[in-house]
């Protein structure tokens, strides 16, 4: 690799690991390659950011290829990933502490494959308040740690699969398709709600985003070892 190629324009598939937020990622290989070839600096951006939480397919840009950081960003993402049923969160997924518990006696495998139906196609989601969604300027996140009351407006997202991979209760397993901006983890919570429980999601991991897979991806570790071989 020479220093050309990133600054022509290279794409790096990362495997985000787990508890890193995407801002991290893209500074670590960022530096390494300003070290590596001695640069005061260089572009390096993401196309789509991935909760710390969440694990898989991170799409980085350098040098002139973040120009086409928009176009990767709009492409349709494929994830799997993990419901807890039974109970909720107020980030929807663990960053927080189970708020409240609900019966999940009556839910069944029938029941869980049937309610994936009223999910797909267009369906309109409001994103958690546990988000970077900005509002008057301020991140949502920042709000709902500050324990301040926010309105979120519901948008339209496209779910084009969603499939249950896995049920062993309270866990379902799952796989599913969706355009740009779908929140998983308001799925997870619109799901319990839908069953007449509560939902929130343990895991999750990106698989596939437009053409790139993570099955190509290597981990930031990984890619700084090759850049320095």
């Amino acid at each position: 690799m020479e220093v050309e190629d990133f600054l022509n324009g290279k794409v790096l598939i990362i495997d985000k690991p787990l508890n890193w937020t995407s801002f991290q990622v893209v500074n670590k290989i960022r530096w390494a390659i300003r070290q590596k070839f001695n640069l005061k600096k260089i572009k390096v951006g993401h196309a789509g950011t991935l909760d710390p939480l969440a694990t898989g397919l991170l799409i980085l840009c350098t040098g002139k290829m973040t120009k086409k950081i928009n176009e990767f960003q709009a492409e349709n993402k494929e994830y799997t990933g993990t419901i807890i049923l039974g109970a909720t969160t107020p980030s929807f997924d663990l960053e927080t502490e189970v708020d409240q518990s609900f019966p999940t006696e009556h839910i069944t495998e029938e029941l869980v494959l049937h309610a994936t139906e009223s999910f797909k196609g267009l369906i309109q989601q409001k994103p958690p308040i546990y988000s970077a969604l900005k509002k008057d300027g301020v991140r949502l996140y920042e709000l709902a740690r500050k324990g301040e009351q926010t309105e979120i407006k519901s948008r339209e997202v496209h779910i084009l699969d969603f499939e249950i991979t896995k049920f062993e209760l309270p866990q379902v397993n799952f796989r599913i398709v969706c355009s740009k901006g779908t929140y998983i983890r308001s799925i997870a919570n619109d799901f319990g709600i839908e069953l007449q429980s509560g939902g929130h999601l343990s895991s999750l991991r990106r698989t596939k985003s437009g053409t790139f897979d993570l099955s190509t991806a290597i981990s930031p570790e990984a890619f700084i070892d090759k850049l320095n071989s």
